[in-house]
């Protein structure tokens, strides 16, 4: 096990190299100036749209679930243990300043989350069933005019998509539920291991309808609650939050960043800053990855770039928000480079944890210790919808789809039973190889990308005078 440990982490680290990390932020980049910045620009358009009660309702347009309900089962896929663990996971390997890199990434990939939802939904159609089918190998196979081209990348990223859901977002929550539950209350991770395998059946049987149900309660629920106490957390050790923010943006610029005299333990440089901030990024909020598009192509809406601005909000709630809170209350409270009982320094969830209970005391354990579980637990499903919809496309239909769910429903067992260093270099492995077909994808139909986006904009205007209107009506 050690050696195949040691060869993952090899093809982990070959991956997330330079070219990766380029590939990623460079075609964000891309995306945002070719779209005149008007992800950032309509940011704030968009989370009015979010927030608007037609955002819950299916009458504009065709679709399966609501546009907030494709927005919460889409989260529900992203904020998980990517919040709670991966940020302390990064902050760790990679010092406080690749909290920062994630910000960074997070910017830019607003444009790529946009961009491949709004794709999606264009580019969808409609399976035997009358549901939605959609996502970047829809796009792939539709868009191209090469159709040899549109087909390969297509099969590419669906055979990674279905991977990559047994992998990001079925055995590495598994296996975060099963750990937290055992360090909390005890209880044996193959006892774990079959009751989440039960729950997940159940709603999962019941297709997108159930996953969207459940998500669109525990998502919003659990993440303002988990929210509200990181900021008590931040708020209660404010006199720590200045020199914490100075690390956090000292460290991922300098040269030389050296937290040894800060922190204790912890000595990193640069590169593995932006390294470990960028992977646990995209791990956390997957704009770029392709995923959220599946679950964006079932929204019900009249126009491909109204939804494109409302899931692009997931990866502002997700980074911007979620991870940031986890982020700052690690720095403000002083124990990012500590040891624990065991004379080994925190990380991971304990890292996470021990920032919450140096206000919240032994509640701050229980509360972080409930996130992981019920976002890990959503995440499973959100994903779940995620990999089927790329099984179908394999499949050439949707005949075998009960097949995926058991199999998928059984493999959470496996990963609750997992080391977690090997689950964490696999899902790694899996985000990259699904980003690759994506991003060649989006880089090559930018110009359309902008096109549209330069179309809706006084659709756009018109609806903020609406809303002015009614303000002071």
């Amino acid at each position: 096990m050690d050696q195949l440990n040691a060869i993952v982490k090899l093809v982990d680290d070959f991956v997330w190299g330079p070219v990766m990390l380029v590939l990623l932020v460079g075609t964000g980049i891309l995306l945002t100036v070719r779209l005149k910045f008007r992800p950032w620009r309509n940011l704030g358009y968009a989370l009015h749209s979010v927030l608007s009660k037609e955002a819950r309702t299916t009458k504009r347009g065709e679709g399966d679930v609501s546009p907030f309900s494709a927005l919460m089962t889409a989260l529900a896929a992203t904020i998980g243990t990517g919040n709670i663990i991966g940020v302390a996971t990064a902050m760790f390997s990679g010092g406080p300043g690749a909290l920062v890199w994630m910000w960074i990434s997070a910017l830019f990939g607003l444009s790529s989350k946009f961009s491949e939802c709004m794709l999606a939904i264009k580019y969808r159609t409609v399976n035997e069933k009358g549901e939605m089918i959609g996502g970047p190998m829809v796009t792939m196979k539709r868009a191209f005019k090469n159709k040899a081209f549109g087909n390969t990348l297509g099969f590419l990223f669906a055979l990674f998509t279905v991977l990559a859901s047994f992998g990001i977002g079925n055995m590495t929550q598994a296996n975060s539920i099963s750990g937290s539950i055992q360090s909390n209350f005890g209880v044996p991770t193959h006892i774990t291991g079959i009751v989440i395998t039960v729950l997940a059946l159940l709603i999962i049987l019941g297709g997108i309808s159930s996953i969207s149900r459940v998500s669109s309660v525990v998502v919003p629920t659990m993440a303002v609650f988990y929210a509200v106490a990181g900021i008590i957390v931040i708020i209660c050790n404010y006199k720590n939050l200045p020199s914490g923010l100075v690390q956090i943006f000292v460290m991922a610029f300098h040269p030389k960043a050296i937290g040894g005299g800060v922190m204790g333990t912890i000595t990193v440089s640069v590169m593995n800053s932006i390294r470990y901030g960028v992977a646990r990024g995209v791990f956390s909020n997957e704009a770029g990855l392709g995923s959220a598009a599946i679950t964006a192509a079932a929204a019900t809406t009249d126009n491909p770039v109204r939804q494109g601005y409302i899931n692009m909000t997931g990866t502002f709630f997700d980074t911007i928000v979620v991870c940031t809170i986890t982020g700052l209350a690690i720095a403000s409270s002083g124990v990012l480079g500590t040891v624990g009982a065991d004379g080994l320094p925190l990380e991971g969830v304990n890292l996470t944890m021990a920032a919450f209970s140096s206000v919240l005391g032994p509640v701050g354990s229980y509360l972080v210790g409930i996130g992981i579980v019920l976002f890990a637990f959503s995440t499973i499903l959100g994903w779940e919808y995620h990999g089927e919809k790329a099984f179908e496309y394999l499949a050439n239909g949707h005949k075998y789809n009960v097949i995926y769910r058991v199999i998928f429903s059984l493999v959470v067992f496996i990963g609750a039973t997992q080391k977690l260093n090997l689950v964490w270099n696999l899902s790694d492995i899996m985000n990259a190889l699904m980003a690759i077909p994506n991003l060649i994808c989006l880089i090559l139909l930018s110009g359309e990308i902008a096109k549209d986006v330069e179309g809706f904009q006084p659709i756009i205007e018109k609806e903020k005078k609406q809303w002015k209107t009614k303000k002071y009506d």
